[in-house]
């Protein structure tokens, strides 16, 4: 591509700038929104656009001037905080896949060591007084792991889960994997996987194919003693059927990293139940993915992939319209 243009429409730091530069240098000029006195202009005559929340980065009448743009690529790995505009123009759009899988793969583990271990509860005791030496917890060695959603982040976590001796099963959009797991299908085989899983690990992007797929009927489908650890999107799950689920079954827990109403999509965090009241709960503020020098390498897999669509080659992360419209 002859003479093409990169534009920029988040604020990116010297170093991710120097990041972007080196890996495109040759192939684009490399333009940032906030440095132009023209906005309209730059957004008209873009052949690429690296975005990182576009729904606050453009105006909602600014997409149809991206007349020109073949590609839009987001920092982020998800894409559900795009407004529908940016799926009705003639560019694809790509997610940053497998950008922050490893360290969200550690957070999401975490916390099923945690539930497992009961470590809230335990300290609990101690803080009123008790030694229970004798309570149990419960071990992953010999569990069956499900991880909904085997990309990026679902694979490192099943390596994770594996290495303290789980057995994973894993569901995808083929049902096929070169990954070593104990069962692979899709979300037709969702039932069977939830009745027979010990720990479910939610890597799912939220799609229209995924938004509320785990309600009342499926959290019944699971164990009663069953461990659910969330590091996707809240609305995958039904809100109201996971806090009544937990309230009614203390057995069950769940660990929330990703919420209903957070300040990234919807510029407010927001809960609707008291899920941290419950004592089989432990959150997070959806920080699974930050920890130092993440941002920068998730801006370099970005700036790579653009590279590659440049070089004639298919981008990672083809996002269906349909999936979003």
């Amino acid at each position: 591509m002859e003479n093409c243009t990169v534009l920029v429409t988040f604020k990116a730091s010297s170093e991710q700038r120097q990041i972007i530069e080196k890996t495109l240098n040759g192939l684009c000029q490399v333009l940032y929104v906030e440095d132009l006195p023209d906005r309209l202009q730059a957004l008209s005559t873009a052949d690429i656009v690296l975005s990182w929340n576009p729904a606050r980065e453009l105006g909602e009448n600014e997409y149809a001037l991206l007349k020109k743009a073949k590609l839009m690529q987001l920092l982020s790995a998800g894409a559900d905080h795009l407004p529908k505009q940016a799926f009705q123009q003639s560019f694809i759009v790509a997610g940053n896949v497998g950008a922050y899988a490893e360290p969200m793969a550690e957070h999401a583990m975490a916390m099923v060591l945690a539930l497992a271990k009961d470590l809230r509860g335990g300290t609990e005791k101690l803080r009123q007084g008790i030694f229970d030496q004798m309570g149990l917890n419960k071990s992953i060695k010999g569990s069956i792991c499900a991880v909904l959603g085997f990309g990026g982040i679902g694979k490192a976590t099943a390596r994770l889960m594996k290495a303290f001796g789980a057995q994973i099963w894993a569901i995808n959009t083929s049902g096929k994997t070169d990954e070593d797991v104990a069962f692979i299908g899709t979300l037709s085989n969702l039932e069977y996987v939830l009745r027979n899983a010990d720990i479910v690990v939610i890597s799912l992007p939220l799609s229209n194919s995924t938004r509320g797929l785990i309600g009342e009927r499926e959290l019944s489908w699971m164990k009663p003693d069953a461990i659910l650890v969330n590091v996707a999107r809240g609305e995958i799950i039904d809100e109201r059927a996971l806090f009544e689920h937990l309230k009614n079954n203390p057995e069950f827990k769940a660990g929330i990293d990703a919420w209903w109403v957070e300040p990234f999509r919807h510029g407010k965090f927001e809960m609707h139940y008291p899920f941290l009241d419950l004592p089989n709960v432990i959150g997070s503020p959806h920080n699974s993915g930050q920890v130092p020098g993440q941002l920068l390498k998730a801006t370099q897999m970005a700036a790579e992939n653009i590279r590659a669509f440049l070089e004639g080659a298919q981008p990672r992360g083809i996002l269906k319209a349909e999936e979003y419209i």
